[in-house]
């Protein structure tokens, strides 16, 4: 990290820093103020605030989170009309704060979920409402999904507020509640329906996806990610007479229900690529340490039919889930006496359907692989339909030579969350979204949504330095 020259005089932010360090906020992995920077100390200064800031769906307050980050940003020049708090309900409104430009080329929006799931006290081995440095980690509910996102996107804003900097077009941070609830209390999507001028831009850089990845302690691959899969839930239900459990008959709803939920068990979607997935083939294949891995990862780039390949990578859960739509039973319910054969048998199947596939016809192809024409199914959740985003250049060249400047060597990959984000809403608006987090993960320890959910201190630390740089290389003209 280059060293900034020296401020000549201590702003009203810096004052109010001060006394927040002279509180006890603030000390480093090590113990010592000294072991930061001034950019360091402010980046968890903030993070260790919204952490301790309780924002779950059931007694949180995204709303006050929101406040805080805003007083952060006026506390350094921003003008109020530029940092605005909004949203459908006095506890999930939004933080949206625009860093104005010269205008030269059309903004950005950077985007991260201030709500966070529920965290149960006796569930962790600390306060999971605490921000806990230990051992070289920060912990607490939110550390890696998202509020690490949240607290260098401010601090960056702050930094580049006090720097001076002048982007070449506006920049747009928008903190948003939600993500984790949805329904009514989407912040995005209301900030969509509602006030998108607030946040209308080309395209955005989501930081609730593309986590760069450690792997056996060596940081191996910088994500992009550039589409992702569509949640949807269907109902399997059967029905039937029942009757006294001492006279069974062969016609069981459960068992009905269980031998369908079975066929679906042994069942495969076919495998499609689209252009992200292919291109993230084709390169992992290049840094892949096991030969097999690595061949099967080449082949199915250029063949999806594969056969072999695609048995060989479908043994990883996660590259599984790349190639195909997938459908699990998650939740079971039937019954209703202990001594009465059951009229009803229902199941919830989860889907993660590929972006371009239909729900028409995943719904069909459950139907066909359940072979029970007394097993009914139906859609449970409307799918945010989203397509995907295409690889800007402009993106993927700001983000391979922001990589190669502070992590020689780490290849930038393009990728598909299999999971869902807010970045659905965006792309279904004609908003392009970019996963893009700054902070690395440990691909065989991720905690979010868990118990002691916690990231690496020093991968923070780096990880705001990189959106630092990330977004003057994206606002700055060449």
């Amino acid at each position: 990290m280059k060293r900034r020259p020296a401020r000549s005089s201590l702003s009203l932010a810096g004052f109010a820093l001060l006394l927040l360090m002279q509180a006890g906020v603030g000390k480093s992995v090590f113990g010592q103020e000294a072991a930061l920077s001034a950019d360091q100390r402010l980046a968890r200064e903030i993070f260790q605030e919204l952490i301790e800031i309780n924002t779950t769906h059931s007694a949180g307050d995204t709303t006050r989170a929101a406040e805080a980050m805003a007083v952060r940003l006026r506390l350094v020049g921003f003008p109020d009309s530029d940092v605005q708090v909004t949203g459908p309900g006095p506890r999930n409104r939004n933080l949206v704060a625009r860093l104005r430009g010269t205008g030269r080329r059309p903004p950005i929006l950077f985007l991260a979920h201030l709500d966070v799931v529920e965290a149960r006290p006796e569930d962790w081995s600390m306060d999971p409402f605490k921000l806990n440095e230990r051992d070289g980690f920060f912990y607490g509910r939110g550390t890696s999904d998202i509020k690490d996102g949240a607290a260098i996107l401010i601090a960056d804003f702050v930094r580049m507020k006090q720097d001076g900097f002048r982007p070449d077009r506006d920049l747009i941070i928008a903190l948003t509640a939600g993500e984790e609830s949805g329904g009514d209390y989407n912040g995005v999507q209301w900030l969509l329906t509602d006030h998108r001028e607030l946040i209308d831009a080309p395209y955005c850089i989501n930081m609730d996806a593309g986590d760069p990845q450690i792997k056996n302690g060596k940081r191996v691959l910088r994500t992009v990610q550039a589409t992702e899969k569509v949640y949807v839930d269907f109902n399997l239900e059967v029905r039937n007479a029942g009757g006294h459990s001492s006279l069974p008959t062969k016609d069981n709803a459960i068992y009905r229900l269980a031998e369908g939920l079975g066929r679906l068990a042994r069942f495969d979607f076919p495998v499609r690529l689209n252009d992200v997935t292919r291109t993230y083939f084709r390169r992992m294949s290049e840094i892949e340490n096991d030969p097999p891995v690595a061949a099967a990862m080449k082949s199915i780039a250029n063949n999806p039919a594969d056969a072999a390949a695609t048995g060989r990578l479908a043994q990883d859960p996660y590259y599984n889930a790349m190639m195909r739509t997938t459908c699990v039973a998650t939740m079971l319910a039937g019954g209703h006496a202990p001594n009465a054969l059951p009229q009803m048998a229902r199941a919830n199947v989860n889907c993660r359907m590929l972006p371009d596939d239909s729900p028409a016809e995943v719904q069909q192809t459950l139907a066909r692989v359940l072979a029970d024409d007394q097993i009914k199914v139906s859609v449970a959740s409307e799918p945010l339909l989203s397509p995907s985003s295409p690889l800007n250049p402009e993106v993927m060249r700001a983000t391979e030579r922001t990589t190669a400047n502070l992590w020689p060597g780490v290849p930038v990959i393009p990728v598909m969350e299999t999971g869902a984000t807010d970045g659905a809403h965006l792309r279904r608006a004609g908003i392009a979204t970019y996963g893009i987090s700054g902070v690395f993960i440990d691909v065989d320890d991720v905690r979010a949504h868990g118990r002691d959910e916690r990231i690496g201190v020093r991968e923070y630390y780096d990880g705001a330095e990189y959106l630092y740089q990330l977004m003057k290389a994206l606002a700055s003209t060449n």
